[in-house]
């Protein structure tokens, strides 16, 4: 039977790369913590690093063995704390996975403040993971609640899902630009000047759409920055290196130097979905779903329609 402990420390390397780092992070000296991979390897008869002088990486198989590891210790973790939820009497327990527009919308720290309201012993465990990794922790039960960029495909057999928030995209630009002081702005505005793009970590895909929807609006991006996360786009802005379109979440997350503009005619939007496994096996999973949509499709759905 695998070792937990090994498990972990396989964890660690993995993420850093350098067996020493790993070492430090893990509180253990270097020597025993290569042996213990090097035993789990063995257990394995599997090869999970490509060693060199100069650093530590994963195989092919290894990456593979990485995710699933990090789901069994995702539902280890909940197990254990479970039973210490039970042991102290709690009411019980959510893992909630959420992409970081969960929280900058406001959904999800609105819907965990009713639940809160009337289930103040209620235990949650949050976890900011990519939409893929949620719906595989959906499917494995390690996770009660998923809030993605993307819903589950259509007639998904295990997962259910509704969309929670409908953001409208905003015009942020320098407070010194030329067209800061313009009443209007139009397509024809926007069209030669120096964009800062949102090279979003979850999908390319969403960088297409957004070009997309530019030249749908009359105008085409030329792009000269890309940012992984839109806070690092708005810090660029304030820098005076372009204007970037961020979600009308993040409005009040505009550093001083900003100036964030609506445009009525630019129509793109950033949905997030709700997923859930069909079959609940819990009533406090349907109780904050319900809670979630509740909170969600009055003040976010209806408004930004």
């Amino acid at each position: 039977m695998l070792d937990i402990r090994q498990l972990q420390y396989f964890v660690a390397v993995a993420e850093e790369e350098h067996v020493g780092r790993a070492a430090e992070r893990l509180h253990i000296s270097q020597s025993p913590l290569s042996r213990q991979i090097a035993q789990l390897e063995d257990k394995l008869g599997l090869t999970l690093f490509e060693r060199s002088a100069q650093r530590i990486r994963l195989t092919r198989d290894g990456h593979t063995f990485l995710a699933e590891t990090r789901a069994f210790l995702t539902h280890g973790n909940r197990l254990e704390a479970l039973a210490k939820r039970l042991g102290r009497g709690d009411e019980g327990g959510l893992c909630i996975g959420y992409i970081e527009n969960a929280m900058h919308s406001g959904v999800l720290p609105e819907s965990l403040r009713a639940l809160r309201v009337g289930r103040p012993q209620v235990h949650i465990a949050l976890y900011n993971m990519h939409s893929a990794e949620q719906v595989e922790g959906l499917r494995q039960r390690s996770l009660d609640i998923a809030l993605l960029c993307e819903p589950p495909l259509p007639g998904d057999p295990d997962l259910d899902c509704a969309q929670v928030l409908s953001d409208p995209m905003l015009l942020a630009l320098p407070e010194t630009h030329p067209l800061a002081s313009k009443a209007e702005l139009t397509p024809e505005d926007l069209a030669g000047q120096e964009w800062i793009a949102v090279q979003h970590k979850e999908s390319a895909l969403k960088h297409d759409n957004f070009v997309a929807a530019c030249a749908r609006a009359g105008f085409t991006p030329d792009i000269r920055l890309e940012a992984t996360e839109p806070l690092t786009a708005l810090g660029l802005v304030a820098a005076g290196l372009g204007m970037a379109m961020i979600q009308h979440s993040l409005r009040h997350h505009a550093p001083a130097g900003v100036l964030v503009r609506e445009l009525a005619w630019f129509s793109y939007r950033t949905p997030l979905w709700a997923a859930w496994h069909k079959v609940n096996l819990r009533p406090l999973v349907g109780i904050f779903r319900e809670t979630l949509l509740a909170q969600a499709q009055p003040s976010k759905l209806a408004d930004a329609a």
